[in-house]
């Protein structure tokens, strides 16, 4: 701390200040960008920008704090002149965003102060910030704060890794949403997660030992929401819900007591291992509590690759009954799926197509491979020397670390990959295939046991889900026969599904067309990696170097 100290520059101390969170954009042209979906049911976009409003709690009652989503909402001439000092940072995805809005903010005199994963991951990136704050903020934010306020303007302040007590982790700033922007709120119970996936920054950002917030605490952040009038979807962010087991079974029991004494206003989300299909109780605690969804990494139906990427939660098992599991307690499951791994073999597009198929899950989110800066993944491939040299700069907009490109030589040819990437898009994302997965989701989740209503205030009790499935067949005209037949069979099958399955069809207003643009830039790809090869080398295994993917539109 005494050296991060003698990094800072010092200028004449002030008093307070006001300070603005401004949330930076996410690439716009994304698998995860969902703007045009949410907007079929009057959001603007999926989920508020909790770790801005946590580090706001943080902050001196006396600071002035104002919040600016850039996904939602314009960053105004007013906005800049208010501030003494601006606040940002987040995500890989954010980082373009992010660095336009320090070069923005410099050039009005306003100094910058990121933080979050990427900044965490790749501080040298954002050498131009005037703080940078690394590592989890809890046990480093009233450094920020005593600097700022005895008048340095400079310096970079790191958190020792693992060793914020989320305890002590104040309710966050919900004030400062605008609720009806968004599909759902978050809140975070957990961090960490126990296993080793070697493509994974999670347990290199927040450790292999899930830290879990007190019961307690996690329902006075509900009561929270609950007393500014929100009513709805929330989503608890963890990596992994089921990460520390033992307190969750805790906690729910509590959860479940509160729920129902207050009339079940919350339908909860989350993400957790597909071992959570393991545990009979916990899905029925899960039931109990109203949460609907959970968003599970299968990345490969292939056993040697779950073996080889160290995801043994996975192996062993028959992952499509994992799945169907799960939906018998009356969640449904979203997935990931990745491409790009070293013990790939020939046609696993076709597999992973099937798999996805056999399990009825309708939003599979199928990507390449990247390795994401300080991961067991980059570390081997650059001892290898297979990594590209990117430094975990985003080069592109127009895309994400998934649909960008493996940024390494796989062992595999890239055109090999990239077509099995397209098979897997072009299966999965066609209009028949979409809506025959909704049909077979309506057949196995048993919705049974749940409220029979939403509750009042919840914005979704005044959809008309009749006109919202005709502005998704409008937009995305040629599913109009498949998606409308699976909207009916649901209604007639299960109606108590129908809100969900309604949604789940509403995000392929995104998928649909999202896919095949993709396919189309593949395309152009696969051809580009075809009139490079050298004559001699045609139908040889010899990877390019330079393998991105390109979308942009």
């Amino acid at each position: 701390m005494e050296q991060q100290r003698n990094e800072i520059a010092s200028l004449p101390a002030t008093r307070g200040c006001n300070l603005l969170l401004v949330h930076a954009r996410f690439n716009a042209y994304s698998f995860w960008n969902f703007s045009e979906a949410c907007k079929l049911v009057g959001a603007q976009y999926p989920t508020a920008p909790l770790g801005l409003i946590t580090v706001a709690a943080m902050l001196p009652k006396h600071w002035n704090v104002r919040l600016v989503n850039r996904n939602t909402e314009e960053l105004t001439e007013e906005h800049i002149a208010w501030a003494d000092v601006v606040m940002s940072g987040g995500m890989m995805t954010q980082q373009i965003d992010t660095l336009r809005l320090v070069d923005l903010f410099h050039k009005h005199g306003k100094p910058v102060v990121v933080g979050g994963p990427d900044p965490t991951s790749s501080p040298h990136i954002y050498d131009k910030a005037d703080f940078r704050v690394l590592g989890e903020v809890e046990p480093i934010i009233n450094q920020f704060v005593e600097a700022w306020e005895s008048g340095q303007r400079k310096g970079t302040l790191t958190a020792e890794k693992f060793q914020a007590d989320v305890t002590q982790t104040p309710i966050p700033r919900f004030d400062l949403l605008k609720f009806e922007h968004y599909l759902f709120i978050g809140v975070q119970y957990s961090r960490g997660c126990p296993f080793t996936c070697e493509f994974c920054d999670i347990i290199e950002l927040y450790g292999r030992v899930p830290r879990t917030k007190t019961p307690p605490q996690m329902l006075a952040e509900l009561q929270a929401l609950y007393d500014l009038g929100y009513r709805g979807h929330v989503d608890f962010v963890d990596d992994n819900l089921i990460g520390n087991r033992k307190n969750l079974r805790i906690f729910l029991p509590e959860l479940i007591a509160w729920q129902e004494a207050h009339g079940y206003p919350f339908e909860f989300s989350t993400e957790a291992s597909i071992n959570l299909s393991d545990d009979a109780e916990l899905l029925q605690l899960m039931k109990k509590a109203n949460f609907f969804v959970v968003f599970v990494g299968i990345e490969s139906p292939d056993p040697d690759t779950l073996v080889m990427t160290k995801k043994k939660q996975n192996t062993k098992r028959n992952l499509a009954e994992s799945v169907h599991r799960i939906y018998a307690a009356g969640i449904f499951v979203n997935a990931g799926f990745i491409l790009g791994f070293d013990t790939e073999k020939g046609a696993v597009g076709d597999a992973m197509a099937d798999f996805i198929d056999e399990a009825a899950i309708p939003m599979a989110m199928v990507g390449l491979l990247y390795a994401c800066p300080n991961t067991q993944l980059t570390r081997r491939l650059a001892k290898e020397g297979r990594l590209h040299k990117n430094n975990g700069v985003m080069e592109q907009e127009a895309g994400d670390q998934c649909t960008l490109g493996c940024n390494f030589d796989t062992l595999r040819p890239m055109r090999e990959v990239l077509l099995d990437y397209r098979r897997v898009l072009d299966k999965v994302y066609d209009p028949a295939a979409y809506a025959r997965r909704l049909k077979r989701l309506t057949d196995m989740l048993d919705r049974s046991g749940r409220p029979k209503e939403l509750a009042k205030g919840d914005y979704r009790r005044a959809l008309n889900l009749f006109e919202i499935v005709h502005k998704i067949i409008n937009a995305v005209p040629d599913a109009r026969e498949p998606l409308w037949d699976a909207f009916k069979y649901c209604a007639t099958k299960n109606p108590s599904a129908l809100l969900h399955v309604v949604t789940i069809m509403a995000f392929y207003v995104h998928l649909g067309p999202f896919s095949r643009y993709v396919i189309e830039q593949l395309d152009r790809r696969v051809a580009e990696l075809d009139a490079e090869a050298e004559p001699s080398l045609v139908g040889h295994n010899r990877p390019p170097r330079e393998v991105s993917v390109a979308v942009m539109m």
